[in-house]
């Protein structure tokens, strides 16, 4: 059987990456929606995700 496609088509590798949680999130405290947006923002600007 073969491999499983990531969900929505999408996989994504952090391998390599040096930012530490501060830098892509903030110091401030965050709601789990605003987590996402800025981690997705984060993956769209290095350009990371692949379809």
């Amino acid at each position: 059987m073969g491999k499983k496609k990531a969900f929505g088509g999408y996989g994504i590798s952090f391998k390599g990456r040096k930012e530490s949680l501060e830098k892509v999130f903030g110091g401030g405290k965050l709601s789990p929606a605003e987590m996402t947006k800025k981690l997705w923002k984060f993956i769209k600007a290095k350009n990371i995700a692949k379809k």
